[in-house]
């Protein structure tokens, strides 16, 4: 965990914290393209890690949702990609991935809904998404969002809104930028909202703007649709590259006394990101569950400035987090069994849910060292092991997966250990 020994500013960053809320409140409705404020001091408010351990005083009411044993699957952008852009290809496509998920026993569906800084519901803050219709910014002329919500809750499950916080685009995708998006209208002017590496473009989340835009889109979500969850992926900064954002901690140092390290800057950045959408996402609607699933690997989170320690053992952050252990059990860098302890092991507010995220994309394929090749029980002891550590659920990656031939005899070994997990954790 990375420990900020700065302990003479802790008090001031707690009377900090108090502004930044009062800040995203008023920051609240703001329209898509409306010119931005005038370039913000480079030195921003963020919260340290450091930060005292606040009570956990709304353990009952922020679980309300999730007494449930989840059991749940992923649906990224690329299984929602129909070839037919239109409003019947789309709903057809989303009933399939439904009933697949449905099929394993699923009760829940972690849904693709703002894969790359664009959407799949008409928003005020980011362009509708290239998939709807093969133009980013294009209205495809429905909601798929208000289309997938009520499907999803007519057959019993829930549904929680996936965003990928940061990314804008990668080297090909989309194929163009909305002329009218947030980024071409921005980037001339205001080029500290953004990062750019590897082809890939990004937002920069050392800046308290963008960091309440990113909150106050998460809860335009919450406010408008009957989700279950917030849900974001492990995807934070891009790389460790010092280039990426050098301009704003250059001027972040000039002008701070004792300035942090540029890791732990940047991990203080995120954590008032994840802090500020946690805040918004509960000011419009309280049951709404907030939840990131970070990288199974706890060393690989500290190098991406996902400061998971923070999260867990501190009220304000999260609802739940969902590790994905994608290894076998056989894994030399890291064993599948060595990971599940890791997080059970880490600490945990007792209102936080701990989701183990499986790798059914690896079944019956020369993943790991070949070690998922000649078994058809990988998924099920999992499943089993998980359930005997005291998760409160598991998420399969993908939903494509679950019906393909390569784990088509691991799934069928794994849907009668759901139903056990299901069932034992009832009892």
């Amino acid at each position: 965990m990375i420990v900020i020994k700065k302990y003479h500013y802790v008090i001031a960053v707690l009377i900090l914290v108090a502004a930044v809320f009062l800040a995203m409140k008023s920051a609240a409705g703001r329209e898509k393209n409306a010119e931005p404020r005038a370039a913000e001091n480079s030195v921003e408010v963020v919260f340290s890690s450091t930060a005292p351990e606040q009570e956990d005083s709304n353990a009952a009411e922020t679980n309300a949702k999730a007494e449930e044993p989840l059991v749940g699957v992923w649906i990224p952008y690329m299984a929602l990609d129909v070839t037919e852009k239109t409003e019947e290809a789309f709903k057809e496509n989303f009933d399939a991935k439904l009933a697949a998920a449905k099929s394993v026993g699923a009760n829940a569906v972690f849904v693709h809904v703002r894969p790359f800084a664009d959407s799949l519901y008409p928003s005020e803050y980011e362009s509708w998404s290239h998939l709807l219709t093969g133009t980013q910014g294009e209205d495809p002329g429905y909601d798929p969002m208000e289309y997938m919500v009520s499907a999803a809750h007519e057959q019993n499950m829930q549904f929680h809104a996936w965003i990928n916080p940061l990314r804008i685009a990668s080297t090909t995708i989309p194929p163009e930028l909305d002329e009218n998006g947030f980024y071409m209208q921005n980037y001339v002017n205001h080029p500290e909202y953004f990062m750019a590496y590897n082809s890939g473009i990004y937002y920069n989340p050392a800046s308290a703007y963008i960091r309440n835009r990113i909150a106050d889109g998460a809860a335009e979500i919450a406010e408008k649709y009957d989700v279950d969850g917030i849900h974001f992926d492990d995807y934070f900064y891009p790389t460790d590259d010092e280039s990426i954002d050098a301009e704003q901690y250059a001027a972040y140092v000039k002008e701070t006394e004792e300035p942090l390290t540029l890791h732990e800057w940047r991990t203080a950045n995120v954590n008032a990101l994840i802090a500020a959408v946690y805040s918004r996402v509960k000011e419009a609607n309280e049951n709404v569950q907030f939840g990131i699933s970070p990288q199974g690997n706890l060393e690989n989170n500290e190098m991406i400035n996902a400061d998971v320690y923070t999260w867990c053992a501190q009220a304000g952050y999260i609802d739940y987090v969902c590790p994905q252990l994608y290894y076998s059990f056989e894994n030399e860098a890291l064993p599948f069994e060595t990971a599940l302890q890791n997080w059970c092991t880490l600490k945990r507010l007792p209102s936080i849910k701990l989701y183990i995220g499986l790798a059914v994309y690896k079944a019956g394929t020369d993943a790991d060292n070949g070690t998922w090749l000649n078994t058809t029980d990988t998924l099920a002891k999992q499943i089993d092991c998980s359930k005997e550590a005291g998760a409160d659920g598991v998420v399969l990656y993908a939903v494509d997966h679950l019906t393909g031939e390569n784990a088509k005899a691991e799934m069928a070994n794994a849907v009668p250990e759901l139903e056990r997990f299901k069932e034992a954790q009832q009892n």
